[in-house]
């Protein structure tokens, strides 16, 4: 069995965060045009989470709307993640 330490965690949902981010850039749309989208009031949950700012991350319901919004696939936010048992990057989803 594999250990995984705090530290792949951490850098898990920061690359997640990051993958969002890029993907919003690139479809045009601000932190609060997304936010709105997925029923969310104003733009907090969305600014830390895409920095994994103070521990704060998307979750599954976070992500599935996300990408709904977006229009890509749930899994293009996980391109680039470590590999928890070689803890080697990447992981390429098909």
């Amino acid at each position: 069995m594999h250990e995984i330490s705090q530290t792949n965690i951490d850098t898990f949902y920061r690359t997640i965060g990051i993958n969002v981010m890029r993907i919003r850039k690139e479809k045009g749309l601000t932190q609060l045009d997304l936010a709105l989208a997925i029923g969310l009031k104003s733009v907090g949950l969305i600014s830390v989470a895409e920095l994994y700012h103070n521990k704060k991350h998307f979750n599954l319901e976070h992500l599935y709307k996300i990408a709904a919004v977006l229009d890509v696939t749930i899994t293009d936010f996980f391109d680039d993640v470590v590999d928890p048992r070689t803890h080697k990057a990447p992981i390429h989803f098909l």
